[in-house]
């Protein structure tokens, strides 16, 4: 069994990855800020409460980290008392966060410089397949460093995706989250859309339910027009961090991203209007500010 370490085992999907290392029979350190409530059951599993990142580090063969974003990332790693401040050589660190590509480039460099490995294998699908081990994960690392973590990826996801070297995880996440808040972005703008030209939005969802443009998302966004705004549980502040991210990522190699700029700015206002804190799926909530639209029911 492996010392692991684990960083952001207080978030929705940090506490389902170390609920599983724990399942699994490793020995599981936690770093958390003040009280314990939202880990206590990690507690009483057999995890161990460490007191600082520095000896987190100094005690653990892999790291998993579980945080917001870059900056999250980059505190922990090399802020001040970080991991690196008491890591020791060949102290394997695997960043399941949705991060920047050339941020984890600069972090991986630092990290190579006292013989520390930095893998970047962000994560998909939702808290709930979080906590029942069976989340997708897209690993961006050499094969031989593939071949001595993917048991312990196996613990907490249903799919391991190598999608190339080292970088590449954190790139296709992106990608892969794109194309997703376009998804979201588009149905909601073509809800209301369609209610205010005269259509039933039922109705289109219908139709498209039984063609190839249904997918799952689509049917989280539709579930809004009965009155269900939880169905898709990923905050929509975060999902405009992630499009945020795409659109560096494309900025910095010089390409062009019009589509990006569209879904980026869809989700902005959207949180500028107040729903940044609540799930994707209050896009509609939006439209309806901004269109006039009459799409989620509303309870008395």
């Amino acid at each position: 069994m492996a010392r692991l370490g684990m960083v952001g085992a207080t978030g929705l999907m940090g506490h389902g990855i170390a609920r599983n290392l724990l399942a699994a029979g490793h020995a599981l350190g936690l770093t958390v800020r003040g009280g314990t409530e939202r880990v206590d059951d990690l507690l009483a599993a057999g995890a161990s409460r460490v007191a600082s990142l520095s000896e987190l580090a100094a005690g653990a063969e892999v790291i998993f980290i579980c945080v917001t974003g870059s900056p999250q990332v980059e505190q922990v790693i090399v802020g001040e008392g970080g991991l690196l401040a008491g890591a020791r050589a060949g102290l394997v660190l695997v960043d399941c966060s949705t991060s920047e590509p050339d941020s984890t480039a600069r972090l991986r460099e630092i990290c190579a410089r006292k013989d520390v490995i930095l893998v970047d294998a962000p994560l998909g699908r939702t808290p709930q397949e979080a906590e029942a081990g069976k989340l997708n994960i897209m690993v961006g690392c050499e094969p031989a460093v593939l071949q001595r973590l993917e048991p312990l990826l196996r613990c907490f996801a249903e799919n391991v995706f190598h999608v190339g070297g080292p970088g590449a995880g954190h790139v296709v996440k992106l990608l892969n989250n794109f194309i997703g808040q376009s998804i979201c972005t588009a149905t909601a703008e073509a809800f209301a859309i369609g209610q205010r030209a005269g259509v039933d939005p039922v109705r289109l969802v219908e139709m498209m339910s039984a063609g190839p443009v249904n997918s799952p998302l689509f049917q989280a966004m539709a579930k809004t027009l009965g009155g269900e705004l939880s169905s898709l549980r990923f905050e929509l502040d975060n999902a405009r961090k992630d499009v945020r991210y795409y659109l560096h990522m494309a900025e910095n190699m010089g390409l062009p991203s019009m589509v990006g700029a569209a879904v980026h700015q869809s989700l902005s206002v959207a949180s500028a209007l107040g729903y940044g804190k609540k799930y994707v799926t209050s896009l509609v909530e939006a439209q309806e500010r901004l269109t006039g639209a009459k799409l989620v029911p509303k309870s008395v």
